[in-house]
């Protein structure tokens, strides 16, 4: 294997690689969301099984890939939150989100294509109501603690962490856990087993920015420094290398 760190990862290396990071997380939520309501014959909990798996297991291999070049954060409230406390110059969060919206919308593409569906269409699944954005704030507040618990105590786990919960939190929130403003968006283009309500959207976002600036006001004070080893958010990677 080479040894990264004789790579320049570059600021156009990192953007492209949430970009497409995001595009393949997305590409597994909704393909897999429409293989498994095909596959289950209408029993909703076998499908969203098969959803849940996909989705984790994706994580995995995800964040493991792209986490040493951009950090693997495929995702705005995880950007905006380690922008918060210097993981990442301000300059490049508004490349990252632009390249994790793209991304999301590629990915959501991608799958309907892949399945013979139109390229997009909005979403008609309903997920309104106070319980459901409670839920994403939960969703999102358990995603960061972990992020930050892991980043800063035990990095190495971070890959395996994140998917744990986010394969852990489709079941224990009534929202799915989507936890995510980037996927949120994105899933409201597609009428699959994925998707949201375009209308419902914006209390998800909202309700996962609070969630990830809760989480991160909340480990600024229970694990004040964050390890040299440990620069980024999500995955180890080294500022140093980036021009």
């Amino acid at each position: 294997m080479s040894d990264p760190s004789r790579y320049e990862f570059t600021t156009a290396r990192r953007v492209v690689a949430e970009a497409v990071g995001t595009a393949l997380l997305l590409a597994t939520v909704v393909g897999s969301g429409i293989m498994a309501e095909r596959l289950a014959g209408g029993n909703v909990a076998i499908a969203l099984l098969g959803n849940t798996l996909a989705t984790g297991a994706a994580l995995v291999a995800l964040i493991l890939t792209f986490g040493p070049i951009s950090g693997a954060h495929f995702n705005p409230a995880v950007t905006l939150a380690d922008a918060s406390q210097g993981g990442i110059a301000w300059k490049l969060v508004p490349l990252y989100l632009t390249a994790q919206v793209i991304g999301a919308f590629a990915g959501v593409a991608a799958a309907h294509v892949m399945f013979e569906a139109p390229v997009f269409f909005a979403s008609r699944h309903v997920r309104a109501g106070g319980a459901q954005a409670f839920s994403e704030f939960v969703a999102t507040f358990g995603l960061l603690a972990v992020i930050w618990g892991c980043a800063r105590l035990r990095s190495a786990a971070v890959p395996f962490a994140v998917a744990a919960y986010i394969t852990a939190a489709y079941w224990f929130t009534a929202s799915t856990s989507f936890a995510n403003p980037a996927v949120t968006l994105a899933r409201s283009a597609s009428d699959t087993f994925a998707g949201i309500r375009p209308a419902d959207a914006p209390a998800f976002v909202v309700a996962q920015l609070l969630g990830a600036a809760a989480a991160t006001a909340l480990f600024r004070w229970l694990v004040p420094t964050l390890p040299e080893v440990a620069p980024s958010v999500v995955a180890p990677h080294d500022e140093k290398r980036i021009e």
